[in-house]
């Protein structure tokens, strides 16, 4: 192929928005030739690097969207410091059929047993799953809804909510919330029923989520849609960041 011919096809593939087929034509060129590839093979192999890319750029794309404070993947996740977790629940969930299914999934248990750090590796393989993923401390989403409200800009910042198919909501029941931080709390999960996906991580038993919310008949409503359906991971082992710490102390 001549110098001429290699860029002509390579502007070709931009405009037809294949950057990385153009970028990675050269090399493939050069190696085909090398090692004598037929053209379906050498085509085989330009496509799969697009597909490689975009699905790259994709995952970058969703994770930078969802927000995700630290990044704490499936993979830094000790299993085995967890022994009472339902590991074949767990894995089922990483597949993401229960946001196809709009299901929510409440890890429930004390400070320090790993539930943040199961939510936040599970909503990267959501990520991974490319479904539109947001994580959000519960006291982050209440002061967001509480500025919306102020600037008028609610309705517009329920719609965002909206559009994620699953929303990762942190640390529920570390502080109790007023009147109006309830009400609008419930109004984003109750709109989310049978919609879009919600997880949550809380340190209260459901029968203490009154503390949280105030209102007892709204209470139990919430917890009504909330756990239609949901998976709920009872996390009442022994601190998992204890035993990290421990762990990590013993190697040096």
């Amino acid at each position: 192929m001549t110098i001429g011919t290699l860029m002509e096809l390579q502007a070709n593939l931009k405009m037809l928005n294949l950057s990385q087929m153009a970028r990675s034509l050269d090399g493939l060129l050069r190696q085909a030739r090398e090692n004598g590839i037929g053209y379906d093979e050498f085509l085989l192999e330009l496509t799969a690097s697009e597909l490689q890319s975009r699905a790259e750029n994709r995952l970058s794309r969703r994770i930078r969207e969802a927000k995700f404070p630290l990044l704490k993947s499936l993979e830094t996740f000790d299993l085995a410091a967890v022994p009472e977790l339902d590991i074949r629940l767990f894995r089922d969930l990483a597949t993401g059929d229960f946001i196809k299914e709009h299901r929510n999934v409440i890890f429930l248990g004390r400070s320090g047993t790993g539930k943040t750090h199961m939510a936040t590796a599970l909503g990267i393989e959501a990520c991974r799953n490319n479904f539109r993923t947001r994580f959000v401390t519960c006291y982050g989403l209440v002061n967001e809804l509480i500025e919306a409200r102020q600037e008028k800009i609610l309705q517009r910042l329920l719609q965002r909510y909206a559009r994620h198919e699953l929303v990762v909501l942190d640390e529920l029941g570390y502080i109790p919330f007023s009147k109006e931080e309830s009400e609008l709390l419930f109004q984003v999960l109750a709109e989310r029923h049978e919609k879009g996906s919600v997880m949550i991580t809380t340190n209260l038993g459901f029968a203490d989520w009154t503390q949280i919310f105030g209102d007892p008949v709204m209470t139990a409503a919430l917890l009504d849609r909330l756990t239609h359906k949901a998976r709920i991971i009872n996390c009442n082992w022994d601190s998992y960041r204890l035993k990290q710490s421990l762990r990590e102390k013993s190697k040096h």
